[in-house]
């Protein structure tokens, strides 16, 4: 069956250096052909080798769109496993406009966001996981998500994925064989034997769950908030991460009345930080509007910063900030230790009532301290590490919940087994378990979810 000839802009739709445009099809070449035209006048890249690079220009029929060069790729050798041929244009978005037009016109239409991928996914050059991590590179914000992003990409989820799908088909076979023919294949002890199996199998899964919590934010950052009492030097904190005047401060209480919003790269990691009004006691209304969001926001962020003034005495503001910060992953800051000690690590200490808070002795206006902020905050949340050489970090809710499902597959297989039923009732959950573990790289996967999946791709990809 012919498949359409589809194209797409492949770059970013702002002028630039270059832009791409890019046709994958049947027709690729035949497109190419009518459009492009060398010094030389041999105008047939169709008959050129695969990947090749000619350079030449694009025509409107008589009329000379702009100079390029032209990339050609014959399949199955290609992103799509398609011919695909790249036009390489300059960057402005009218000329790329143009070219595009020109190759719809000619025998291409446009194509829908992420059907490259998609077609590079049904044709069977990658799988779904894949094809999701193209989308999660691209939008990787930080050093750590690219590493994890490229390690699903390049099949490292996919092979663990497919080990444990393997062992489970292998398990299934021996039941449906011993069954079919029980006088040469004994399942005498078998149940006890499976029990194992499946605990090494839920624990591999679980492991797997369990690091979706470092993989949600490795992609997604950590939504950290900034908390304290007026005048506590917050705002100046804000500035001293971001590293330039991000937040006004003034020597005025209650100067930050709304919720400043800013991400920053740490470490490799990326801080979603929130610096929110000084928390006290007020009368007015707008000032109380933003305590109100700042205490909200305490209560849903990743991470707290508790921002304490060291200069000034404890009062029933800071034991309100301790007493929302008991159970939160936090750290504490005693800000101002450039300045006269008043407040030190015993008095919070004890109005933690045993919450173990790291506490570190920084100056936000000095720059005193904040390198070690930096290092304690990785350490906190990835142990001042994170190995890439063995351990996938699943970042795909869809991936996670499938997982899910299928540890709760094999929980019933064992139930089944300590419960001493047929064993055929084993090989109907050991099957639940691996094909919810197929959804995950795209077997036995419903069109419709195909469909959602590349719709949230971006065009020309």
């Amino acid at each position: 069956m012919k498949t359409e000839t589809i194209a797409a802009i492949a770059s970013a739709m702002t002028n630039s250096g270059i832009g791409i445009i890019r046709i994958s099809g049947e027709d690729a070449f035949d497109v190419i052909d009518k459009i492009y035209r060398s010094q030389k006048g041999n105008n047939l890249l169709s008959k050129c080798k695969s990947h090749t690079i000619h350079y030449g220009h694009i025509y409107d029929e008589d009329e000379i769109i702009d100079e390029v060069m032209v990339l050609l790729m014959r399949a199955p050798n290609s992103y799509t496993r398609e011919d695909t041929v790249e036009i390489d244009c300059h960057g402005g978005t009218l000329v790329m406009r143009r070219i595009l037009e020109v190759v719809l016109k000619n025998g291409a239409r446009p194509a829908e966001p992420g059907e490259f991928t998609k077609r590079a996914f049904l044709n069977g050059r990658i799988d779904l996981s894949q094809a999701e991590s193209v989308m999660d590179v691209i939008s990787s914000k930080n050093d750590f998500a690219l590493k994890s992003s490229m390690q699903q990409l390049n099949g490292a989820l996919t092979g663990k994925i497919k080990e444990i799908r393997g062992k489970i088909i292998h398990e299934i076979a021996f039941i449906e064989s011993a069954l079919d023919d029980p006088e040469h294949i004994s399942i005498d002890g078998y149940g006890e034997n499976l029990l194992i199996i499946i605990e090494k199998l839920m624990q591999k899964m679980n492991q797997m769950i369990a690091s979706s919590e470092n993989g949600s934010l490795l992609k997604e950052g950590i939504n950290t908030v900034i908390v304290g009492k007026p005048n506590a030097g917050k705002s100046s904190l804000l500035n001293a991460l971001v590293g330039r005047e991000r937040a006004i401060v003034t020597d005025i209480a209650g100067t930050t009345r709304d919720v400043l919003e800013e991400q920053i790269n740490l470490n490799g990691i990326t801080l979603n930080i929130m610096d929110t009004a000084g928390i006290r006691s007020t009368e007015d209304v707008v000032e109380k509007i933003g305590v109100d969001k700042a205490l909200s926001l305490v209560d849903k962020a990743d991470f707290i910063i508790y921002v304490v003034d060291t200069s000034t005495a404890l009062d029933e503001n800071d034991e309100k900030i301790i007493d929302a910060i008991r159970e939160k992953k936090a750290i504490i800051l005693l800000n101002k230790s450039d300045l006269i000690q008043v407040t030190g690590e015993d008095e919070i200490k004890e109005k933690l009532s045993g919450a173990d808070h790291k506490m570190i002795a920084i100056s936000a206006k000095e720059n005193l301290g904040i390198d070690v902020l930096e290092e304690t905050i990785t350490e906190m949340f990835f142990h001042g590490t994170i190995s890439f050489n063995d351990e996938v970090y699943i970042t795909n809710i869809r991936h996670k919940n499938a997982l899910i499902q299928a540890v709760e597959s094999l929980k019933l297989v064992k139930q089944s087994v300590e419960n001493g039923m047929p064993e055929d009732f084993y090989s109907i959950d050991l099957m639940n378990a691996y094909e919810e573990l197929g959804t995950i790289i795209g077997e036995a996967v419903e069109d419709d979810l195909v469909n959602e999946i590349f719709s949230k791709f971006c065009m020309g990809k």
